[in-house]
């Protein structure tokens, strides 16, 4: 029995051995062919390295999350204006919950009795206090309206917006008020200001370069000095075409300039009409001068209404 038992513990050392040995073959093959695939295959290594200096996109791109709208209210009382062309105007507005829920305690069943308006103000050379535009129309919305797009029909003025209540008896409560803002004109503009005014000399140059006619050509100088001792080219801003039939003719019109200066802070009126003023208190106005007699004052009062000036140019054109 004893000789079994010691035969069976051989046997069992026997395959452990065989086992071990395996494994070893096997991780003995594992490193050699590394070794192989290094020696023999000399992209390997550089790919292994590459892989481990460089990142893709895919795996250094950061996941962002979606983008968040905004939000539909901001919770203030806001209205603002913006301009869309010299006839258009669009504004947008937002009113607060408390403040409607203000508005329908003050007036009561009034609230529910009232039309909501647009009310537009045309506010042209005047400082806007509510009370003195020049004029207004009305718009008259739904309640659950947050923008709208105005047709003034006025291009080259100044505007204002107020959004509020029509009470059943006429009187009208401003919720909202808007900045102001100035449409552009639909055209071209008549007004030239008088201080980019070109001298004459420099006027007849310029054309002449223009048609190659320069001071070194005997026929540019010629003609400059032509246009300079003439008074009825170097007057003119631009040449005048002869008719293509052979006439004599001759058109005269006038303009009248009037300029000046007070306190920046003053208020100037121009034939009771209010004017602006530049940032320096001065101001220049340009009148068609028709035949008679063209009477101008301008009245410059303080910011304080204690002093006042009036001046009034009296102008008089008789055309023979």
């Amino acid at each position: 029995m004893a000789a079994l038992a010691r035969a069976k513990a051989k046997k069992k050392v026997l395959k452990k051995a065989i086992l071990s040995s395996k494994k070893l073959k096997i991780v003995k093959s594992k490193e050699r062919l590394q070794k192989v695939l290094k020696k023999e295959i000399p992209g390997a290594q550089e790919v292994t390295v590459g892989t481990a200096k460089f990142s893709h996109p895919e795996t250094s791109r950061m996941h962002r999350g979606l983008p968040q709208e905004l939000p539909f209210t901001y919770g203030q009382d806001r209205m603002v204006l913006l301009v869309r062309d010299p006839w258009w105007l669009f504004t947008f507005w937002e009113v607060r919950h408390e403040t409607v829920e203000k508005l329908k305690n003050e007036l009561k069943d009034d609230f529910y009795k009232a039309r909501r308006l647009l009310r537009v103000y045309d506010v042209t050379n005047i400082i806007f206090n509510g009370n003195n535009a020049n004029r207004f129309f009305d718009i008259e919305i739904n309640e659950f309206a947050s923008s709208w797009y105005i047709d003034t029909s006025g291009p080259g003025r100044s505007w204002c917006v107020d959004l509020g209540l029509r009470l059943p008896n006429g009187k009208f409560i401003t919720i909202l008020r808007s900045n102001v803002v100035h449409t552009p004109l639909d055209g071209p503009s008549s007004i030239t200001d008088e201080e980019w005014m070109i001298p004459d000399d420099l006027f007849a140059r310029l054309y002449g370069m223009g048609f190659g006619l320069g001071r070194s050509s005997p026929v540019g100088k010629s003609w400059i000095e032509r246009a300079i001792s003439s008074p009825g080219i170097a007057s003119m801003a631009s040449p005048v075409r002869k008719p293509k039939q052979r006439g004599f003719w001759l058109k005269v019109d006038c303009e009248l300039i009037v300029y000046g200066a007070t306190e920046p802070d003053a208020k100037v009126t121009v034939q009771a009409k209010p004017i602006s003023l530049r940032p320096d208190g001065t101001f220049t106005l340009r009148f068609a001068l028709p035949d008679g007699k063209q009477v101008i004052p301008v009245k410059s009062v303080s910011a304080d209404c204690v002093e006042e000036r009036v001046i009034t140019p009296i102008v008089e054109r008789e055309t023979k």
